[in-house]
């Protein structure tokens, strides 16, 4: 592998301990509830859509297709 391949520039850290002495074991707890917490940020995002079609359809809001839905439009 040439130099030219690698990367030049490191990566930004993910925290900075600002205080304190935490142990290797400690920063790695936070690390991985840090990542945690991101990952189920990230799929609470992915599935929003579709949870609000099916809160839509519980609660029965309209406009929902079928005999006499012209009516029920009516009576709103």
């Amino acid at each position: 592998m040439s130099a030219d391949l690698l990367p030049t520039e490191e990566a930004a850290p993910l925290f900075q301990v600002v205080a304190g002495n935490p142990t290797p074991e400690e920063l790695a707890a936070l690390a991985v509830v840090v990542l945690g917490l991101q990952a189920i940020d990230d799929g609470a995002r992915t599935h929003a859509p579709h949870r609000t079609w099916i809160r839509r359809d519980q609660l029965r809001l309209g406009p929902r297709p079928g005999p006499g839905s012209w009516r029920r439009s009516a009576l709103r």
